[in-house]
């Protein structure tokens, strides 16, 4: 009786809530999960060039890093109403918001990443008859992933709290949950979504971090003899 009442009573937990609106918190996870993802994958393609490009010359850093922090100084609201007569009411709004807020953190990561890699590494590879693609795709991206992991994991989680700002415009995920709650400040309903957007965010995390331990296995060895190396000079000393 008790757990039922929880609905009537306003409670912050309640189960009785999970329950009956168990089909309305999957879909808007779902939702909320497709708009990040799709704004994470189109911000590195779009990022990745602008990376190259301001690593190409100084004369584009300054133009490509200047103008994305300038986007995401922008407020969401007047993002959203600058792009709101291309897009309409649409998730390609929102979508297109996240994306311009995620190249900030990208493309410094990726330009960071590829400016670290070791000139003698470049300069091995070229010795061997690389070419410019080819160094870059085998030499340089490989080098700079961990960097590169890092930024997309940033935006990811940066994404996975953005998105809720959606909301207004009816594409917000687990926002609009949080939206509809408020006017009558329905507890359970704003609790609910709002520890679904951190769990989202936390797994999202560990799930970037095996994959980058997957596509990075030499640093896991370098940290192994690092260790090695620490342990025998203790001991010999």
């Amino acid at each position: 009786m008790a757990a039922q009442n929880c609905l009537v009573t306003n409670d912050w937990i309640c189960g009785e809530y999970l329950r009956s609106r168990s089909q309305e918190l999957t879909d808007a996870t779902v939702q909320h999960i497709w708009i990040t993802a799709v704004s994470v994958a189109i911000g590195v393609a779009v990022a990745f060039p602008l990376a190259l490009l301001a690593r190409r010359s100084r004369r584009f850093a300054g133009p490509v890093l200047g103008l994305t922090t300038v986007l995401y100084t922008v407020p969401s609201l007047a993002m959203f109403s600058l792009l709101l007569p291309l897009f309409g009411l649409s998730a390609a709004l929102v979508v297109t918001g996240l994306v311009l807020y995620s190249l900030t953190i990208l493309v410094r990561n990726i330009l960071a990443g590829l400016e670290a890699v070791p000139e003698e590494a470049k300069e091995a590879a070229r010795g061997l008859g690389y070419g410019p693609a080819r160094l870059l795709w085998e030499v340089e991206l490989p080098l700079a992933m961990p960097a590169l992991m890092a930024g997309i994991r940033i935006a990811t989680v940066s994404t996975i709290a953005l998105t809720t700002i959606g909301s207004i415009v009816g594409r917000g995920g687990l926002g609009n949950l949080i939206d509809d709650a408020l006017p009558s400040f329905f507890k359970a309903q704003v609790l609910a979504a709002s520890v679904l957007c951190v769990l989202l965010a936390v797994v999202a995390d560990l799930l970037l971090l095996c994959v980058q331990r997957l596509l990075t296995p030499w640093t896991r060895i370098s940290k192994s003899h690092g260790a090695v190396d620490t342990a025998g000079t203790a001991k010999a000393v």
